[in-house]
């Protein structure tokens, strides 16, 4: 009887060190980034990954579930276990702008999601393919007026922030665009430069070595002031387009129900990677502007845009099946 009791003590005490292991120490951390590799989206995922894993100890591996607009991907982190070890890194597009556009979207942006941090901004730049002879803002509204509804705007997917960014434009232009949807930016971007499309917003970070290269044309960005990386390039604003400021974003989440312990660790991981001073001028120097908030400002912010792009897109009629 003895033995019997000893061998249930001796389990009881296994099972709550088991129970106890300090997130991440069990397994590695998969980072979902609903986007093909290559994007503005998944650089900054590979970034944060890496810094993690640094200051963490354990690994942390970037896994690319691309598909309508990021929401296969969002839909997959939603559904999986609220322990940690499954995170996302996703853009706005689709926090707040894909619920509003696909009818079949499986998860509620509002409640199914711990918001951990919006890591980084930046306006998005409208830039042109090198075949196009535009130089300014007006040519491009010009160019849109003379053949309404037969120029190209490439974007990353149908309710990215390049494809709003484009609907901005084109509500405040009074103009007509085509949209031309890719599965993620770097796609768009290659085909942009081969001049298979016209235009684009893109962001900044993810168009900047082109347009230095001279492989791209940059027109306007969509910030509230000119972007230090660019600052020959006029806001729309400047250009005569009122009321088109948009900022891309890049935010971290995970599956609702998160540990608070979890949570904590994790948020003030994640903030003091972004604050790092090697980390902040490497970003600063491709055009991102540095956020690394607090789970609850996400949490704020998150409902604010996710109601601004619900307002737009329900005024422009903008639906996809």
């Amino acid at each position: 009887m003895k033995k019997v009791i000893a061998a249930l003590m001796l389990s009881c005490v296994a099972f709550s060190v088991t129970a106890q292991t300090p997130w991440p120490k069990e397994k590695p951390v998969q980072v979902v980034v609903p986007f093909p590799a290559g994007g503005a989206t998944d650089t900054i995922g590979r970034l944060l990954a890496e810094q993690l894993q640094r200051r963490l100890d354990q690994s942390f591996v970037v896994y690319n579930r691309a598909g309508a607009t990021g929401t296969i991907g969002a839909a997959a982190v939603q559904r999986a276990e609220p322990d940690g070890y499954t995170l996302m890194m996703s853009s706005l597009g689709t926090y707040v702008i894909a619920p509003h556009l696909i009818k079949s979207t499986s998860y509620d942006a509002l409640k199914d999601f711990d918001y951990i941090s919006v890591l980084v901004q930046a306006p998005n730049v409208l830039v042109a393919a090198p075949s196009k002879s535009v130089r300014t803002v007006q040519d491009v509204i010009a160019e849109l007026k003379s053949k309404p509804g037969q120029i190209s705007f490439a974007n990353s997917g149908y309710g990215a922030s390049d494809h709003l960014s484009a609907e901005v434009f084109l509500q405040q232009t009074q103009t007509a665009g085509m949209h031309v949807a890719y599965k993620g930016g770097a796609p768009a971007i290659n085909d942009l430069m081969g001049s298979q499309v016209d235009y684009s917003f893109q962001n900044v970070n993810a168009v900047l070595p082109h347009i230095r290269a001279g492989k791209l044309r940059a027109i306007a960005v969509t910030g509230s002031k000119r972007s230090a990386v660019l600052p020959d390039v006029p806001t729309l604003t400047e250009a005569g387009v009122p009321n088109a400021v948009v900022y891309s974003w890049q935010g971290l989440s995970a599956p609702k129900g998160l540990p608070a312990e979890v949570k904590d660790k994790l948020s003030k991981a994640t903030i003091a990677s972004f604050r790092d001073p090697a980390v902040v001028t490497k970003l600063e120097e491709q055009g991102l502007e540095i956020v690394a908030n607090t789970p609850e400002e996400f949490t704020a912010f998150q409902a604010e845009e996710f109601y601004r792009w619900k307002a737009l897109i329900e005024e422009r009629g903008i639906v996809i099946e």
